[in-house]
């Protein structure tokens, strides 16, 4: 092959080469739309969008009622959990000082060590809560030790007033207390 042959067909390969780049990267005008395509581009009517506003409306007064009432359930279960984990530190306590705080010592016996009634000698260092925890609804838990129900005598009484913050009271009212957690 001659060197002219041999040049003619470098430049071939040379601008098939270009021709291919030059495919590969669109022109920045190719990927816009043509003119008549904007004119039919119209987007929503109003009577579309009222419909998906209705749409949404009813779902929403189908959801929220049912996650509305859902709230004092939820309280309700905090509330018992709490009063599990309290009782889990108090089983501690017991084990380290051999009795249950006095209702004078209360909960808070349990965060730090108590200056009143019997001194435990071996209560732990750093205390058996980081602190004490309030009810759901805002309030201190109640404790009692030991107590008298009816014939039966009882260590110790955790109590959270419910939704009311009373004593007493029926359904999302009624105090939870820890010898009664199970029953509802």
């Amino acid at each position: 092959m001659s060197e002219q042959a041999q040049t003619t067909d470098q430049q071939t390969l040379r601008v098939m080469r270009k021709q291919r780049a030059s495919d590969l990267h669109l022109s920045p005008f190719a990927l816009l739309p043509s003119r008549r395509h904007l004119v039919d581009d119209r987007g929503f009517t109003f009577i579309e969008i009222m419909v998906v506003v209705a749409i949404l409306a009813i779902l929403a007064a189908l959801v929220v009622p049912r996650i509305m009432g859902r709230t004092d359930d939820a309280k309700r279960t905090a509330a018992k959990v709490q009063i599990r984990n309290i009782e889990g530190a108090l089983q501690l306590y017991k084990l380290d000082n051999g009795v249950y705080p006095t209702t004078e010592q209360g909960l808070k016996a349990l965060v730090e060590k108590p200056s009143v009634g019997v001194i435990p000698k071996k209560w732990k260092i750093g205390g058996y809560l980081p602190k004490l925890p309030e009810d759901p609804w805002g309030n201190p838990y109640k404790y009692l030790s030991p107590v008298q129900r009816g014939d039966q005598k009882i260590d110790y009484e955790v109590t959270s007033l419910g939704t009311d913050g009373e004593v007493g009271g029926e359904g999302v009212n009624a105090d939870i207390t820890n010898w009664n957690l199970d029953k509802e």
